[in-house]
């Protein structure tokens, strides 16, 4: 397999390899930098190293040419609002390149090996815990929101969709804690949430609000761990 070797070299290219005086000289001059140039060489020579064979020269030249394209499209389209997202665009880009350059080596591949029961019960998983249970766990609760929480200092000073996506990542990191058979790592959560969560909520002093985020909390494990047995199981 050579995925790992790629990546690899994609992450020293990309981060370590490339200063923030490249970066914003590229922002500058977009293709008429030179150090976008500089940039693709580094990576085609690190792929080249990391590799070590001769004869996969055509990954090396499909590398090359895809970031140049790729790094290319972002300096031109980009703007100062949306940088944010053609940073993520141009990484999900590269990876993707490389995924598909693994699997195109790789003479064992098939691809109904990713469709096996296995895999299809851990994507729904995973499927599962995101969204989906946010949408289930706020249906379940929706009958005890307590009127105080627009109006609570808790709730003025949080981020936008900031306890959606909380949820989603504690959900999703007690799924694999379980999977690995660290049980631990969920006690460690559930303490890590409870002191940065409720010290929050006792200086707010709302009663009804600290219940109803108790129950979602709890709701929100409960429903990761159920999961994780199931798909053990």
């Amino acid at each position: 397999m050579i995925f790992v070797p790629l990546i690899l070299a994609h992450l020293l290219g990309d981060f370590l390899l490339q200063p923030n005086s490249w970066v914003a000289d590229k922002e500058k001059k977009k293709l008429g930098s030179v150090y976008l140039y500089i940039h693709v060489l580094i990576h085609m020579a690190l792929v080249m190293i990391f590799l070590w064979d001769l004869n996969l020269w055509w990954i090396v030249a499909i590398i090359g040419i895809t970031h140049f394209i790729i790094d290319g499209m972002k300096l031109l389209f980009q703007t100062s609002k949306t940088k944010r997202t053609w940073f993520f665009v141009d990484q999900l880009l590269h990876v993707g390149v490389i995924s598909v350059l693994a699997v195109i080596y790789f003479p064992y591949f098939r691809w109904e090996d990713f469709f096996n029961p296995e895999n299809l019960k851990l994507l729904t998983a995973v499927v599962f815990l995101t969204v989906p249970s946010s949408i289930l766990i706020k249906t379940l609760i929706s009958i005890w929101t307590p009127v105080t929480v627009e109006h609570s200092k808790l709730q003025t000073d949080s981020l936008v969709n900031a306890g959606k996506y909380i949820g989603i990542l504690e959900r999703l990191l007690v799924f694999v804690f379980i999977l690995v058979n660290h049980w631990e790592g969920v006690g460690f959560m559930i303490a890590a949430k409870s002191v940065f969560r409720f010290s929050d909520l006792a200086e707010a002093k709302q009663r009804k609000l600290t219940e109803y985020v108790l129950i979602g909390t709890l709701l929100s494990f409960g429903i990761a761990v159920i999961t994780g047995i199931l798909v053990k199981i």
